[in-house]
């Protein structure tokens, strides 16, 4: 169900906020069922970041939450007595027009009956370990003091009161901070008398913030005892903890001392359709917004994500799209500083990783054994953790499983659509921008979407002169043309499509260039390299290359796609001297 408003709330994660303030909301509040219905006591979700995380928990907060609003803050009040405050519906009125309202009343019996902790690291981001240090004891001092009427109950002892001050006062110990979700928790049981709920958002922002800045050790160490302490061996205080993040962080043991937590990544069917907008949803948005007819275009940018076996959008990008008066598509979700780690990581990459970037820019699939639980410290130099922290984190998607007979579990990967692919395309930029001008690159392609063969050629030389050596070419030096020439396109995907190794006609071309706008020129490129073992020439390569575009029809889905304007390219290379002819 989506309310019937045309408001986006572009950036808000504050559910209560949404449905006051009428904003145009996606309905995903049979997200509590799925929790309610789970029979783990701890869960944890892991899904790229913007797809809803915070504001499901938000929502879940808002579901469970006996706490008023306007408790009593003195010692002198009556109400503070042993058994102070009765549970109830606080905020039943979020949810009466919402799905939940009708899943029955063994869910709804369930509403406004839990004390609840909540706590996001989304926004701590920093560079070194004392401000990230203090922002942690800030973050859970913003919890504690949400609760300060605590230390008006005569039902917390003295010594605790004193503790709950070392928090909020900003005065204790790594220790005391440590073990402050576990206290926390057994004090608001102990107050209402009913198991509380704890909600944690982005748990895994600040091993990524510590691994990027040097802190990594610390920052394992707090979330592990800080984990622990709330959610181990804490059934008798605890009805839920719900933790969402980016991915499983392993072997470091955050999860290892809990009582066989519930691990749903993107790869499992559960809570598949619950983050991220699922086609139908998607269609729905643009109908509401009059923007139907787009439909095709949005799923080339934001669609391509399989969460199970569901397909889902970008829900911040469709979001931003909606808000935007132009409806422009564009990269939304990604940005330089939130990609830091992936542009790093990629960078870094031998000759055997860059050739995969390289197919899977293309277009192509690559196959790799894929482990749900990421180890941070061998992403760097294991290939299958990297290949599994771009899976988890939304930078690939899935296509295909293959179980082998020794257990380990293969995946094809594929890059998810024209926004990630942005990612790729800046790695790129900085691989050639190392080694040739940026304004080169401008000139040689714009020769190519104008048609200016020649001009194209010449500048083709001039960057093939300053990439290569004679030493990069390796025993088939035509592979390594066409994926130098397939990631130099990457430049132009916003306004064309580059296909690679596809089949049209009677048989496979080595690349296509189809421009979006029909009015456009086309290509089909051919590559050859010139045999001089067996006496070939650049003159009869030429020719070989124009012939096969010519006799296998590769303009076929070009002319099929209305491209009135199809340019036939044959590219020949001879060492690091290149021709371009064209029929």
């Amino acid at each position: 169900m989506i309310m019937d408003t045309k408001k986006l709330a572009v950036g808000e994660s504050d559910f209560k906020d949404i449905i006051t303030g009428h904003y145009y909301y996606v309905d995903k509040s049979l997200f509590i069922k799925d929790i309610i219905d789970r029979g783990d006591k701890v869960i944890l979700i892991p899904r790229p970041r913007r797809f809803g995380k915070t504001i499901n928990l938000s929502m879940l907060k808002y579901f469970y939450d006996c706490c008023p609003e306007d408790l009593p803050r003195s010692s002198d009040t009556p109400a503070l007595e042993s058994k102070p405050v009765t549970p109830g519906n606080t905020y039943k009125s979020l949810f009466d027009s919402l799905a939940i309202g009708k899943a029955g009343a063994q869910y709804l019996e369930k509403m406004g009956q839990h004390p609840v902790i909540f706590l996001t690291f989304k926004n701590i981001k920093e560079s070194d370990w004392k401000s990230c240090w203090s922002k942690i004891k800030e973050l859970i001092q913003d919890e504690y003091v949400k609760h300060d009427y605590l230390l008006y109950s005569p039902v917390i002892k003295p010594t605790e009161k004193k503790y709950f001050k070392k928090i909020v006062d900003l005065k204790g110990d790594e220790g005391n901070y440590e073990n402050s979700l576990g206290k926390l928790l057994i004090f608001l049981n102990r107050y209402y008398g009913k198991k509380a709920v704890i909600l944690i958002d982005e748990y895994d922002g600040l091993i990524h913030e510590g691994f990027n800045n040097n802190y990594y050790d610390k920052i394992i160490n707090f979330m592990r005892n800080f984990l622990c302490a709330g959610l181990k061996d804490t059934g008798q205080y605890l009805e839920k903890g719900v933790i969402t993040g980016i991915m499983r962080i392993a072997k470091e043991s955050i999860f290892s001392g809990l009582n066989n937590p519930g691990v749903f990544t993107l790869l499992s069917e559960e809570f598949n359709d619950k983050f991220g907008f699922t086609e139908k949803e998607v269609e729905a948005l643009l109908a509401d917004f009059n923007v139907l007819d787009m439909y095709d275009q949005v799923q080339q940018w934001y669609n391509g994500y399989k969460f199970g076996n569901t397909i889902i959008y970008n829900p911040w990008s469709i979001a931003n799209f909606l808000a935007g008066a132009g409806k422009e598509l564009k990269p939304y979700w990604l940005n330089t500083s939130d990609n830091k780690i992936v542009e790093t990581l990629l960078s870094k990459g031998g000759k055997e990783l860059k050739n995969e970037l390289e197919l899977l820019i293309r277009g192509e699939v690559i196959e790799k054994a894929i482990e749900e639980n990421i180890v941070m410290k061998e992403i760097e130099s294991n290939e299958d953790s990297l290949w599994s922290f771009l899976l988890m984190g939304g930078y690939l998607k899935q296509t295909a499983k293959r179980v082998d007979h020794y257990g380990s579990i293969y995946y094809k990967l594929a890059i998810p659509n024209l926004e990630v692919r942005t990612i790729y395309k800046r790695i790129i930029q900085r691989y050639f921008s190392d080694k040739i001008e940026n304004e080169k690159l401008e000139i040689m392609l714009k020769a190519l979407i104008d048609g200016d063969i020649k001009l194209f050629e010449k500048m083709l030389r001039k960057v093939i002169a300053a990439v290569f050596s004679y030493h990069d070419f390796g025993s088939e030096p035509e592979k390594v043309y066409h994926a130098l020439v397939a990631g130099l396109l990457v430049w132009i995907s916003n306004t064309h499509e580059i296909k690679s190794n596809r089949e049209s006609g009677y048989g496979r071309y080595d690349i296509s260039i189809i421009p979006h706008d029909p009015r456009l020129t086309g290509y089909v490129i051919e590559f050859k390299t010139v045999d001089t073992d067996d006496n070939e020439t650049v003159e009869s390569a030429v020719k070989a290359a124009l012939k096969q575009i010519e006799e296998k029809k590769y303009e076929t889905e070009l002319v099929e796609r209305g491209i009135k304007n199809v340019k036939k390219l044959a590219i020949v290379f001879n060492g690091k001297e290149v021709t371009i002819k064209e029929r």
